[in-house]
Protein backbone atom coordinates (compact mmCIF):
# COMPACT_ATOMS: atom_id res chain seq x y z
CA UNK A 1 0.00 0.00 0.00
CA UNK A 2 1.01 3.59 -0.57
CA UNK A 3 0.44 6.76 1.33
CA UNK A 4 0.89 10.02 -0.59
CA UNK A 5 1.15 13.05 1.57
CA UNK A 6 -0.49 15.98 -0.88
CA UNK A 7 -0.27 19.24 -0.07
CA UNK A 8 -2.68 22.21 -1.86
CA UNK A 9 -1.76 26.65 -0.90
CA UNK A 10 -2.45 27.48 -4.75
CA UNK A 11 -5.28 29.67 -2.66
CA UNK A 12 -6.16 30.76 0.53
CA UNK A 13 -6.62 27.70 1.86
CA UNK A 14 -3.67 25.88 3.48
CA UNK A 15 -4.78 22.30 3.19
CA UNK A 16 -2.83 18.82 3.98
CA UNK A 17 -4.32 15.26 3.50
CA UNK A 18 -3.07 11.62 3.51
CA UNK A 19 -4.33 8.80 0.55
CA UNK A 20 -3.70 5.84 0.60
CA UNK A 21 -4.28 3.84 -2.68
CA UNK A 22 -6.31 6.45 -4.14
CA UNK A 23 -8.30 6.90 -0.44
CA UNK A 24 -8.29 9.48 1.41
CA UNK A 25 -7.33 8.88 5.15
CA UNK A 26 -7.09 11.96 6.63
CA UNK A 27 -6.98 16.23 6.06
CA UNK A 28 -6.31 18.90 8.06
CA UNK A 29 -6.74 22.41 6.42
CA UNK A 30 -8.13 26.07 7.04
CA UNK A 31 -8.97 28.68 4.78
CA UNK A 32 -7.57 32.08 6.11
CA UNK A 33 -5.36 34.48 4.47
CA UNK A 34 -1.29 34.66 4.62
CA UNK A 35 -1.32 31.87 7.05
CA UNK A 36 0.31 29.08 4.86
CA UNK A 37 3.81 29.67 6.04
CA UNK A 38 2.85 29.41 9.51
CA UNK A 39 0.12 26.36 9.70
CA UNK A 40 1.64 24.27 7.27
CA UNK A 41 4.58 22.22 8.50
CA UNK A 42 2.58 21.71 11.78
CA UNK A 43 -0.56 20.54 9.67
CA UNK A 44 2.19 17.59 8.54
CA UNK A 45 2.77 16.72 12.07
CA UNK A 46 -0.10 16.51 13.56
CA UNK A 47 -1.72 14.77 10.02
CA UNK A 48 1.04 12.30 10.19
CA UNK A 49 0.76 11.89 13.96
CA UNK A 50 -3.12 11.67 14.45
CA UNK A 51 -3.00 8.81 11.08
CA UNK A 52 -0.61 6.59 13.22
CA UNK A 53 2.54 7.37 11.01
CA UNK A 54 6.16 7.96 11.08
CA UNK A 55 7.57 10.34 8.08
CA UNK A 56 9.12 7.53 6.62
CA UNK A 57 5.89 5.61 5.99
CA UNK A 58 5.17 7.74 3.31
CA UNK A 59 5.61 6.96 -0.54
CA UNK A 60 5.62 10.20 -2.51
CA UNK A 61 4.49 14.02 -1.47
CA UNK A 62 1.78 15.60 -4.18
CA UNK A 63 1.95 19.16 -4.27
CA UNK A 64 -0.81 21.51 -6.02
CA UNK A 65 1.07 23.23 -8.88
CA UNK A 66 -0.74 26.10 -10.09
CA UNK A 67 -1.54 28.02 -11.49
CA UNK A 68 -2.73 30.48 -7.96
CA UNK A 69 -1.10 32.64 -5.44
CA UNK A 70 2.37 33.17 -6.08
CA UNK A 71 3.11 33.45 -2.54
CA UNK A 72 0.81 30.77 -1.47
CA UNK A 73 2.40 28.32 -4.37
CA UNK A 74 6.01 29.02 -3.44
CA UNK A 75 5.47 27.76 -0.07
CA UNK A 76 3.07 24.65 -1.06
CA UNK A 77 6.15 23.29 -3.61
CA UNK A 78 9.32 24.41 -1.02
CA UNK A 79 7.99 22.26 1.61
CA UNK A 80 6.83 19.46 -0.71
CA UNK A 81 10.04 19.73 -2.09
CA UNK A 82 12.00 20.19 1.36
CA UNK A 83 10.22 16.67 2.46
CA UNK A 84 11.37 14.89 -0.85
CA UNK A 85 14.83 16.14 -0.36
CA UNK A 86 14.83 14.99 3.58
CA UNK A 87 13.24 11.63 2.90
CA UNK A 88 14.58 10.89 -0.40
CA UNK A 89 10.65 10.17 -2.44
CA UNK A 90 9.54 11.61 -5.21
CA UNK A 91 7.83 14.63 -5.74
CA UNK A 92 4.06 14.62 -7.69
CA UNK A 93 2.90 17.52 -9.21
CA UNK A 94 -0.96 18.35 -9.44
CA UNK A 95 -2.43 21.08 -11.59
CA UNK A 96 -3.84 23.16 -9.65
CA UNK A 97 -7.10 23.38 -11.95
CA UNK A 98 -7.53 19.74 -12.92
CA UNK A 99 -7.30 19.27 -9.17
CA UNK A 100 -10.21 21.22 -8.63
CA UNK A 101 -12.40 20.01 -11.73
CA UNK A 102 -11.67 16.14 -10.29
CA UNK A 103 -12.36 17.57 -6.58
CA UNK A 104 -16.10 19.07 -7.46
CA UNK A 105 -17.26 16.24 -10.48
CA UNK A 106 -18.03 13.38 -7.66
CA UNK A 107 -20.04 16.06 -5.88
CA UNK A 108 -22.20 17.90 -8.42
CA UNK A 109 -26.08 16.46 -9.41
CA UNK A 110 -25.46 17.54 -12.98
CA UNK A 111 -25.67 15.75 -16.42
CA UNK A 112 -22.64 14.38 -18.55
CA UNK A 113 -23.27 17.67 -20.87
CA UNK A 114 -22.14 20.15 -18.23
CA UNK A 115 -18.90 22.05 -18.66
CA UNK A 116 -16.73 22.39 -15.39
CA UNK A 117 -14.89 25.63 -14.82
CA UNK A 118 -12.53 26.20 -12.07
CA UNK A 119 -11.44 29.63 -11.20
CA UNK A 120 -8.75 30.77 -9.11
CA UNK A 121 -9.48 34.66 -8.37
CA UNK A 122 -6.18 36.67 -10.03
CA UNK A 123 -7.10 40.47 -9.75
CA UNK A 124 -9.73 43.25 -10.22
CA UNK A 125 -11.63 40.80 -13.08
CA UNK A 126 -9.25 38.44 -13.84
CA UNK A 127 -9.05 34.53 -13.33
CA UNK A 128 -7.02 31.97 -14.29
CA UNK A 129 -9.47 29.27 -15.54
CA UNK A 130 -9.77 26.08 -17.95
CA UNK A 131 -12.97 24.48 -18.79
CA UNK A 132 -12.76 20.69 -18.64
CA UNK A 133 -15.83 18.32 -18.97
CA UNK A 134 -17.59 16.02 -16.57
CA UNK A 135 -14.59 13.14 -16.60
CA UNK A 136 -11.99 16.18 -16.21
CA UNK A 137 -10.55 16.06 -19.36
CA UNK A 138 -9.80 19.36 -20.89
CA UNK A 139 -12.11 21.18 -22.93
CA UNK A 140 -10.34 24.88 -22.91
CA UNK A 141 -6.97 25.03 -21.50
CA UNK A 142 -5.27 26.93 -18.63
CA UNK A 143 -5.63 30.93 -19.31
CA UNK A 144 -5.69 34.01 -17.39
CA UNK A 145 -8.55 35.77 -18.40
CA UNK A 146 -10.55 39.17 -17.72
CA UNK A 147 -13.99 38.26 -17.95
CA UNK A 148 -16.70 40.21 -19.22
CA UNK A 149 -20.24 39.95 -20.84
CA UNK A 150 -18.40 38.06 -23.91
CA UNK A 151 -16.76 35.37 -21.87
CA UNK A 152 -17.63 31.89 -22.36
CA UNK A 153 -19.97 33.19 -25.05
CA UNK A 154 -19.59 30.13 -27.77
CA UNK A 155 -19.42 27.44 -24.58
CA UNK A 156 -22.44 29.08 -22.86
CA UNK A 157 -24.63 28.52 -26.29
CA UNK A 158 -24.05 24.89 -26.56
CA UNK A 159 -23.75 23.73 -23.15
CA UNK A 160 -24.59 24.47 -19.56
CA UNK A 161 -21.48 25.89 -17.56
CA UNK A 162 -21.00 25.17 -13.55
CA UNK A 163 -18.04 27.99 -12.56
CA UNK A 164 -16.53 27.56 -9.23
CA UNK A 165 -13.70 28.14 -7.01
CA UNK A 166 -12.83 31.66 -4.82
CA UNK A 167 -12.40 33.95 -8.06
CA UNK A 168 -16.24 32.55 -9.44
CA UNK A 169 -17.95 35.24 -7.15
CA UNK A 170 -16.78 37.91 -8.81
CA UNK A 171 -17.56 36.94 -12.08
CA UNK A 172 -21.43 36.33 -11.32
CA UNK A 173 -23.21 39.81 -12.32
CA UNK A 174 -21.57 39.33 -15.51
CA UNK A 175 -22.01 35.67 -16.29
CA UNK A 176 -24.71 34.83 -14.11
CA UNK A 177 -27.97 36.16 -16.15
CA UNK A 178 -27.39 33.86 -19.05
CA UNK A 179 -29.02 30.80 -18.18
CA UNK A 180 -26.40 28.26 -19.11
CA UNK A 181 -24.23 29.88 -16.17
CA UNK A 182 -24.56 27.94 -13.02
CA UNK A 183 -22.64 28.74 -9.63
CA UNK A 184 -21.38 26.84 -7.31
CA UNK A 185 -21.03 28.46 -3.73
CA UNK A 186 -19.92 26.39 -1.77
CA UNK A 187 -16.41 24.96 -3.27
CA UNK A 188 -13.16 25.23 -1.58
CA UNK A 189 -9.88 24.15 -2.42
CA UNK A 190 -8.34 21.24 -1.01
CA UNK A 191 -5.27 18.42 -0.67
CA UNK A 192 -8.06 16.07 -0.67
CA UNK A 193 -9.17 16.86 -4.91
CA UNK A 194 -5.40 15.96 -5.61
CA UNK A 195 -5.54 12.17 -4.65
CA UNK A 196 -6.83 11.08 -8.25
CA UNK A 197 -4.09 12.22 -9.90
CA UNK A 198 -1.77 11.87 -7.46
CA UNK A 199 -2.50 8.00 -7.21
CA UNK A 200 -2.59 8.10 -11.09
CA UNK A 201 1.12 9.78 -11.91
CA UNK A 202 2.37 7.54 -8.42
CA UNK A 203 1.62 4.24 -10.61
CA UNK A 204 3.19 5.74 -13.78
CA UNK A 205 6.25 6.95 -11.97
CA UNK A 206 5.29 10.44 -13.19
CA UNK A 207 7.94 11.84 -10.85
CA UNK A 208 9.23 15.78 -10.93
CA UNK A 209 12.85 16.83 -10.91
CA UNK A 210 13.25 17.76 -7.16
CA UNK A 211 16.08 19.99 -7.81
CA UNK A 212 14.85 21.82 -10.50
CA UNK A 213 10.42 22.27 -10.47
CA UNK A 214 9.15 25.51 -10.23
CA UNK A 215 5.36 26.05 -9.76
CA UNK A 216 3.29 27.02 -12.46
CA UNK A 217 2.66 30.46 -11.98
CA UNK A 218 1.03 31.48 -15.16
CA UNK A 219 1.89 35.18 -15.09
CA UNK A 220 4.87 37.21 -13.86
CA UNK A 221 4.91 38.35 -10.39
CA UNK A 222 4.49 41.81 -9.67
CA UNK A 223 5.80 43.97 -7.03
CA UNK A 224 3.89 47.83 -7.27
CA UNK A 225 5.41 50.44 -4.94
CA UNK A 226 4.17 53.33 -3.47
CA UNK A 227 5.52 56.84 -5.01
CA UNK A 228 7.25 58.61 -2.04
Amino acid sequence: MTTILQIETATTVCSVALARDGEVIGVKQLNERNIHAEIITLYIDELIASSGLKYADIGAVAVSSGPGSYTGLRIGVSTAKGLCFALDKPLIAVHTLDAMAHGIAGTLDIDGQTLLCPMIDARRMEVYTALFDINGNVIKPTSAEIIDEHSFATELKNNKIAFFGDGADKCRDVLGKNANAKFITDFTNSATHLTKSAAEKFIKQDFEDVAYFEPYYLKDFLVTQKKG
